[in-house]
């Protein structure tokens, strides 16, 4: 009976039950279960939201003891402790740590996106830069709500619309507040044919939301190979700490557009990406214990996201109608909801709203240049933030 009991005493039942916080352990299922829901039955950005469920999953079956948060928490991590010493999910969020996971994800974007629009409309830069007035809104907003400088930072990108971005600040500056960062900047995004919508058409007039946009003129590829080289050397000039998402977003580029390296791209595009992805999310998932999730700052960065990505569509928007007055009528300002950098998502959101008024109308490669802009845009944002308050 004895050896029973001390048995018993070493499972996850016994773990879970007899702590004064079991009820945390069911609100925490429940959690992961709508996140399931969302991404295997509705769809909602599954490549993400489903490694990120069960990250969050692993990271909640008491005793399993995968992550140890606290060995990352100090300011020289011992990586050679962790290595012999870690559970499984501490060696993979090294990859997070490090930055090594969100840039090679940058890799990946860069190859599977064209940058044609942008480089046929430079003004499209400007679109991407006024949709991240939800960053700095955000921003504010935390800071107004009593987080620290570097946590008001992290949850602030959650208004670039970009998940790697996000991370890649979230593990720096607030690593404690990372799952719930994660979560939210990925939810928000496959939810943007639902948020944006409202706020297009509120700010916009039937006449400007059925304005039809001049061709694009044709790139050369001397143009297309030399943006991502020019992009990256000014990027790191102005802003330094964008130049591991900024410079490997523009190798990935390169790798597709010059024309000699196609294995190279393809396996950006999809072998490393997907094998990144499942490791980055699954392991930023783990972060969510039901000890760091739970709490009211959790439902702060869930409303303020939402604010952000609100703000970011208002910015694109009224930066549009700006681009609408001084040129005649000829730019659409719907395309200035595109800003955020959801590729291609936030773009395909301006070219449906676009076509409920005239449905001969195709905006999708004009909104492609803002939407890229804005990837471009959110990983300066980083860096900015990462200049002014990593330590």
């Amino acid at each position: 009976m004895e050896a029973l009991i001390n048995f018993l005493k070493t499972t996850g039942i016994y773990t879970m039950f007899t702590g004064p916080s079991w009820w945390k352990y069911l609100v925490m299922y429940v959690i992961i279960g709508i996140l399931f829901y969302l991404a295997i039955w509705r769809k909602y950005e599954p490549l993400l939201l489903l490694p990120i469920a069960f990250g969050m999953f692993l990271a909640n079956l008491p005793g399993a003891g995968l992550l140890h948060l606290e060995k990352f928490l100090v300011a020289s991590p011992d990586y050679g402790d962790i290595l012999v010493n870690g559970g499984l999910i501490d060696i993979l969020y090294i990859g997070v740590k490090t930055g090594l996971f969100p840039s090679l994800i940058f890799l990946g974007i860069g190859a599977m996106t064209d940058f044609t629009p942008l480089i046929a409309n430079p003004s499209s830069l400007l679109l991407g830069a006024a949709a991240q007035l939800g960053v700095y809104t955000a921003f504010l907003g935390a800071l107004a709500l009593g987080f620290s400088p570097e946590a008001a930072a992290a949850i602030g990108i959650i208004g670039g619309a970009d998940g790697p971005t996000a991370i890649l600040v979230a593990k720096e500056l607030a690593p404690l507040l990372l799952g719930a960062i994660a979560i939210a900047a990925y939810s928000y995004m496959a939810l943007i044919p639902i948020i944006q919508p409202p706020f297009m058409k509120l700010l916009t007039t039937k006449k400007e939301r059925s304005v039809r946009m001049d061709t694009l003129r044709e790139v050369s590829t001397t143009e297309k190979i030399l943006f991502p080289i020019i992009v990256a050397f000014v990027a790191s000039l102005i802003v330094p700490s964008a130049t591991p998402l900024v410079g490997f977003l523009m190798l990935g580029n390169l790798l597709n557009v010059c024309g000699v390296t196609e294995r190279l791209s393809k396996t950006a595009q999809n072998e490393l990406i997907n094998i990144v992805t499942i490791f980055l999310a699954t392991s930023v998932g783990a972060t969510a214990s039901a000890e760091n999730f739970l709490s009211s700052q959790t439902l702060y960065i869930v409303v303020l996201g939402l604010a952000a990505f609100i703000f970011s569509t208002i910015g694109g928007v009224l930066f549009g109608k700006l681009m609408y007055l001084i040129t005649g009528g000829k730019v659409n300002p719907l395309i200035g909801s595109a800003g955020v950098s959801a590729v291609p998502m936030a773009a395909r959101v301006s070219q449906i709203v676009g076509q409920k008024e005239d449905p001969s109308n195709f905006l999708l490669m004009h909104a492609m240049g803002p939407n890229v802009a804005g990837v471009i845009g959110s990983a300066v944002a980083a860096g900015v933030f990462l200049a002014r308050f990593a330590k």
